[in-house]
């Protein structure tokens, strides 16, 4: 099932409105995230949200989960401000009218909520997923995402988060944020507006299967 904002009566909660949408169950614009919306160096507004199996939690705080600083925990347990994308699933986000941009190292930042097992550094419990970017929203660039090394290079879902909006903590420095960077120019991609986010693993049990989205921070913005 592919959810849209308009389907959850949400089009328009600082996004402007919504594109048609195809046989296929995906919009044929990116309109849910319209260039002339407020811009925003955190995620703030969702073009397609494809929910996989055994999905749920955190959709009744949804699209508002997703939005904003980050809620992490650290190493010692995963953050519960999270959407769960079920096994597979897949959501496209956007920054308003903002796009993130190459500068020199990492560009933008997913979090999830992995955490320490038995506070073990080498034993991560990880739902990992892969990461592409789109400038329109039907080109897509696919970082590469080496699922079964550790750490897995190009993945996101492995480093804990310490960012966290309520404690003062930012999502905008890397150096104490924690999260998954990625680096635009390993792409060779200039300019993104969107981000896709799709399971790899289909961990866990039902209503938190999957990859479990906290936030998504540009670190190197069009508009500062």
């Amino acid at each position: 099932m592919v959810v849209f904002l308009g389907a959850l009566g949400l089009a328009g909660v600082g996004c402007g409105d919504e594109g048609p949408a195809s046989s296929t169950g995906t919009t044929n614009e990116p309109h849910a995230c319209a260039a002339d919306a407020p811009p925003s160096r955190t995620a703030s507004c969702v073009v397609a949200f494809e929910p996989g199996d055994d999905a749920g939690f955190g959709a009744d705080r949804f699209p508002e989960v997703i939005y904003g600083e980050p809620l992490g925990n650290g190493t010692t347990s995963g953050g519960l401000d999270v959407l769960s994308l079920g096994r597979g699933g897949s959501i496209v986000l956007g920054f308003g009218g903002n796009a993130i941009v190459d500068g020199e190292g990492p560009d933008f930042v997913v979090f999830e909520n992995p955490f320490f097992v038995s506070d073990d550094p080498n034993n991560v419990y990880a739902e990992l997923a892969e990461v592409s970017v789109s400038a329109d929203g039907e080109t897509w660039h696919v970082f590469p995402c080496a699922e079964d090394t550790k750490p897995p290079a190009g993945c996101a879902g492995y480093a804990p988060v310490f960012a966290n909006g309520d404690l003062g903590v930012s999502s905008l420095d890397p150096s104490v944020s924690g999260g998954d960077v990625f680096d635009l120019a390993e792409l060779g991609v200039e300019e993104a507006r969107f981000v896709r986010i799709r399971d790899l693993q289909g961990i866990g049990a039902a209503p938190s299967a999957g990859f479990d989205l906290d936030a998504i921070a540009v670190l190197h913005p069009k508009v500062p």
